[in-house]
């Protein structure tokens, strides 16, 4: 397609984008939707729904599974669509998902719908993560734009500080059931523009090259893989209890919103910061930095219980997830140029995988032990390993890189 193709035919829909800035909005509202609310608002509502629905800690943990799994499911979706109106059509129905998956938590309190909904509205987080992605950075380039998804990616800090404040506002006047329905309200709103101004994926130029045929992965590869999933442990965990740990620390009950609000906003410059960084001693290096920072960020509340050892765990984890992400998915899309979707979808399994077997095992031992220090030490545990994994993989890619 053309480029006066493309913007002709963006003329003849009322509700077609005409700027990039309307764009970049539909893809940062929809991670904000998906990811923000959908996906993370568990996380800093997970201690009133404990405090106050009698959500144990083993169930809490599973419902954190199932949103992982849903997760994955709608990712495998994704990927699996190849034609573009299929791909807008499902980046739609993932928009109703998170909003479902959200507001609908406040309007039962029967575990088994709650296991539905955390389920949808984890798949619900691949249409902001995945398809929106891809469809902001083809409508960027068709109209010879800069690509600009690092601002995209900061709806997902952004998401993180929107679901945090509400927390902190609401508290003192609505239960846990009353915040998920204005959770959805604010959802709804959300959709709006996520639904309206998110171009439509562009079709594949004629000229395009064909995939790769699938390889086995190498050595090198196998390592990368290996530490993606280290990686997913420590995120979930952290990502899931961080918030209920704290609470669970009698100085510390009620200053959970406020280390989910420091990890959003430490997190929405991060995807900036750790490129910069890569650029001036390398990817993997950076990795291995992000990783042990990432492992002390769930060593700090488990060693002082005092508020500046939960903040700083909080800063450390809000600067680092993102950066191990971006970082991680840039390496093996250079590293596997003639077929990036192939290498990706294998990390995105890895890590969507210890995603799903984490949370039920750590809300099942802290149920058993009263605190989340087990599940922590794991996440830290996880994260070094991790690092170790990859300074391993160093020499092997150079061993590879040498015989090709």
């Amino acid at each position: 397609m053309t480029e006066g193709t493309t913007q002709t035919s963006s003329r003849s829909s009322p509700f077609a984008p005409r700027h990039p800035w309307q764009v970049l909005c539909a893809g940062i509202a929809s991670l904000v939707l998906t990811v923000g609310l959908a996906r993370f608002a568990y996380t800093p509502l997970l201690p009133l729904m404990q405090a106050q629905a009698g959500l144990s800690e083993s169930m809490g943990g599973w419902l954190a599974t199932l949103n992982y799994a849903g997760y994955m499911t709608g990712a495998l979706i994704a990927s699996a669509a190849s034609r573009p109106a299929l791909r807008l059509r499902l980046y739609r129905l993932g928009l109703l998902a998170g909003l479902i998956g959200t507001g609908g938590m406040g309007l039962t309190s029967d575990p088994v719908l709650w296991m539905v909904l955390r389920f949808i509205a984890g798949a619900s987080a691949a249409a902001g993560l995945l398809l929106a992605s891809g469809m902001v950075l083809g409508w960027l380039v068709a109209h010879g734009r800069r690509p600009e998804l690092g601002l995209h990616f900061s709806g997902i800090g952004t998401g993180i500080v929107v679901s945090g404040v509400l927390v902190a506002l609401m508290t003192p006047a609505f239960d846990w059931a009353q915040q998920w329905q204005v959770m959805g309200a604010v959802g709804l709103a959300l959709l709006v523009p996520a639904f309206l101004w998110m171009p439509a994926p562009q079709p594949p130029a004629a000229t395009a090259p064909a995939a790769a045929a699938p390889s086995r992965p190498s050595l090198s590869m196998w390592l990368l893989i290996a530490s993606y999933f280290f990686a997913g442990i420590g995120f979930v965990i952290t990502a899931t209890f961080l918030v209920a740990a704290t609470e669970k620390q009698p100085a510390l009950v009620g200053t959970g919103f406020l280390v989910w609000i420091v990890v959003g906003l430490t997190s929405i410059p991060a995807t900036f910061a750790w490129d910069r960084i890569a650029r001036r001693i390398g990817e993997v290096p950076a990795m291995i930095v992000a990783y042990v920072l990432q492992g002390l960020s769930s060593l700090l509340p488990v060693m002082s219980a005092h508020l500046w050892a939960a903040l700083g765990g909080a800063v450390l984890f809000g600067v680092t997830f993102i950066g191990i992400v971006s970082l991680m998915l840039t390496l093996v899309g250079k590293r596997n140029s003639a077929n990036p979707s192939q290498a990706m979808a294998r990390l995105t399994l890895s890590y969507g995988v210890a995603q799903i077997v984490a949370p039920a095992l750590v809300g099942t031992v802290a149920e058993k032990t009263g605190n989340y220090d087990a599940g922590l030490w794991l996440a830290a545990l996880a994260m070094f390993a991790g690092a170790a994994v990859l300074a391993a993989y160093i020499p092997v890619e150079r061993r590879r890189a040498a015989t090709r």
